[in-house]
């Protein structure tokens, strides 16, 4: 089954990426990803923040020379933070930033886990 312009439905039997078109294929490939490390610290924090009621959504893209992580309080706002991972700026700068809504960036650097200390709050300012 195809819609409009020639997509393949997913759900259905071999509409997996490659049976898509050898482009489609080359352009996931040349996307920037989070490994699964990257994301299940990353959504570690999500979860705690949800359970405090700071966030409560999400949007991950991904993207040919970065990949990003938007964190939303509402999904109709502009995301609070952005994590983004851009290689390109691994020996420079480091790889991964947390970036502002109003586009500061808040830290940057080459671990993940460093750079998301700016956004982890004390689980005691939660518990009383």
């Amino acid at each position: 089954m195809t819609f409009g312009s020639g997509e393949i439905d997913p759900s259905q039997p071999g509409s997996s990426v490659a049976a898509r078109s050898p482009a489609a294929s080359a352009n996931l490939l040349n996307q920037v990803t989070f490994n699964r490390r990257e994301l299940n610290r990353i959504l570690d924090l999500y979860g705690r923040m949800v359970a405090a009621g700071e966030w409560r959504d999400y949007a991950i893209d991904f993207l040919r020379d970065r990949a990003v992580f938007s964190v939303f309080r509402r999904a109709s706002e502009v995301p609070l933070y952005r994590i983004e991972k851009n290689p390109k700026l691994a020996q420079k700068q480091g790889a991964y930033s947390v970036i502002s809504a109003t586009g500061l960036i808040m830290r940057r650097g080459p671990e993940l886990d460093r750079v998301l200390r700016v956004l982890d709050k004390p689980l005691l300012a939660y518990a009383r």
